[in-house]
């Protein structure tokens, strides 16, 4: 593998361990605690529908990419769905099995200056996987600052 998509790859192969690690670490009965219910359509969500979030980003694109069905996957990760740890664990597989199959469609860093049509306008996949990497980050990262205020523990280190 190439130098940049090896550099994607393991980018990506670290959001998935960060979000297992943080899943092991939430008690349970914290999964899908909220900070607060509030009145208002932003209300935060809990670390596990955050890890869920993270999660679908990579999903959505590379189902984007490998069958060309840009669907976000929310109704399929909604928390009554993923009730618990060892499903939501599950889900974690099946997205890194996508991923793992989305990569074995390049050969090259050269394949990442391709455009595809993501989902409506052609995009060079380098710039889609940038924002992936950047959405799955900023959701996951929610999750641990969450964490970190539900339980008062340190951070794993990131």
């Amino acid at each position: 593998m190439d130098a940049v998509l090896s550099a994607f790859d393991k980018r990506f192969a670290v959001i998935d361990t960060r979000s297992r690690d943080l899943l092991g670490r939430i008690p349970d009965h914290l999964l899908y605690q909220r900070p607060r219910e509030t009145r208002s359509e932003m209300a935060p969500f809990s670390c596990g529908e955050y890890i869920l979030r993270s999660a679908a980003m990579v999903e959505k694109t590379f189902g984007g990419i490998t069958t060309r069905l840009w669907d976000d996957p929310f109704e399929w990760t909604l928390p009554e769905k993923l009730v618990n740890k060892e499903l939501i664990l599950a889900y974690l597989d099946e997205v890194e099995a996508t991923r793992i199959k989305g990569f074995s469609f390049f050969t090259s860093d050269h394949d990442l200056l391709k455009e595809i049509p993501a989902p409506e306008t052609l995009r060079p996949l380098a710039v889609i996987l940038l924002e992936t990497i950047e959405l799955a980050s900023h959701f996951q990262g929610r999750a641990f600052a969450l964490f970190q205020v539900l339980t008062d523990e340190k951070l794993p280190h990131m």
